[in-house]
């Protein structure tokens, strides 16, 4: 007798909430998709996290129509800098790329993710929290995920943009190669008075360290800075000293609120594989790296939204689509960990050899060539 088919519970299991998860499935939505979404947590994260969207992510989201309402709720930052103090360095301008968004987007993770969440329910879609992948076992045609609320789920594909500790990653036996930066890093949100723009981010390659400067809506500033042993909740008074050793000089930011701030420290590691079977990885699950230029989520959306195209045709019957998905994300999160890691070196290298490194880039900046190449490289624009 022939085996009675199994009936499924969803196409696709997607574990995950954040970023990467929220595009997978909102797309998968539009495309008529049935997905189910888990994520661990109780509620979305109220931190903020990740506070970039960059030009290319904006233009990949426009068809789930959410571009125009991340921008309404972002701040538009027109140039990047790298200086030393006062001295202008590296300078670099948004406003003559070919796109329609010629800015760095300032936007907290959170109002990313509301912003996901919302367009998935609009659609019919919903989070099922706070409920955990436990275990999964896969065959020729399918997936049986077993989670923490009790329930063994069968679908056809699970996705895994379940973070840099992925259980999805662990379970698929899939590595995750790399290695970790030996300093930590501290963050804060803040509010100031002084010299910190709202419409700039800024880079500072002081002899004393980096620090990183970049403004969020509502008068907010996002400060990051290497540091050898990092507080676990940074206050106003560290993040004063951070700044009046590394920041402007000439008039100095004055720090009168810590909203937020926490410390870690930095991996890059890329997933061997994107795909195991039927299980898939994105986002952060698949790959890691340093802050530097902002890439992290930005690469995870994009992971997503290729995705959602391979398992449309992978449903349909392409046999090479999700083959064909690792073949394109995983070659670009590699060339994602190795900006983040140049950039990271560039600012973590031995005090004594600081004011040459500053000398080198204050020279290859006068290249209008080079100037436009980290436009295009931070934008994400070159990997269109």
């Amino acid at each position: 007798m022939p085996e009675t088919p199994v009936p499924y519970d969803a196409d696709v299991l997607i574990v995950g909430a954040g970023p990467a998860g929220l595009t997978l499935a909102t797309a998968l939505a539009l495309r008529g998709i049935p997905a189910l979404v888990i994520d661990r947590q109780a509620a979305g994260e109220n931190t903020s996290r990740a506070a970039v969207v960059h030009a290319r992510t904006l233009e990949v989201l426009e068809p789930l129509q959410v571009s125009a309402r991340l921008v309404a709720r972002g701040l538009q930052a027109q140039r990047f800098t790298i200086r030393d103090r006062d001295r202008v360095l590296v300078p670099i301008g948004f406003e003559r790329l070919p796109t329609r968004y010629p800015f760095t987007l300032m936007v907290s993770q959170a109002v990313t993710e509301q912003v996901l969440l919302d367009r998935l329910t609009e659609l019919g879609g919903r989070v099922q929290r706070p409920c955990e992948l436990l275990d999964l076992a896969q065959d020729e045609r399918g997936v049986s995920a077993r989670l923490s609320d009790g329930r063994t789920l069968r679908t056809r594909y699970v996705v895994g943009a379940d973070g840099m500790h992925s259980t999805v990653r662990e379970r698929a036996r899939i590595g995750f190669s790399g290695g970790s930066y030996d300093e930590s890093f501290v963050l804060a949100d803040v509010r100031a008075e002084g010299e910190l723009p709202h419409d700039e981010v800024i880079l500072y390659f002081s002899p004393a360290g980096m620090v990183v400067a970049a403004p969020l809506p509502g008068g907010v500033h996002r400060i990051v800075a290497t540091v050898d042993q990092a507080p676990e909740r940074p206050d106003a008074g560290f993040v004063q000293a951070l700044l009046d050793a590394r920041g402007p000089q000439a008039r100095r930011a004055r720090i009168t609120e810590v909203l937020w701030g926490s410390r870690f420290r930095v991996h890059h590691r890329v997933a061997d594989a994107y795909r195991a079977g039927r299980v898939l990885l994105a986002g952060d699950a698949a790959h890691v790296h340093s802050p530097a230029g902002g890439q992290g989520m930005n690469a995870g959306i994009l992971d997503a939204m290729a995705l959602a195209e391979a398992l449309q045709r992978a449903l349909a019957g392409d046999r090479g689509a999700l083959e064909a998905y690792g073949g394109q994300r995983r070659p670009a999160a590699q060339a994602v960990v190795a900006l983040a890691d140049r950039l990271t070196r560039l600012a973590t290298v031995p005090r004594a050899l600081r004011p040459l490194r500053n000398g080198l880039l204050r020279l290859l900046a006068r290249l209008p060539a080079v100037r436009r190449t980290l436009a295009w490289r931070l934008s994400g624009l070159v990997y269109r």
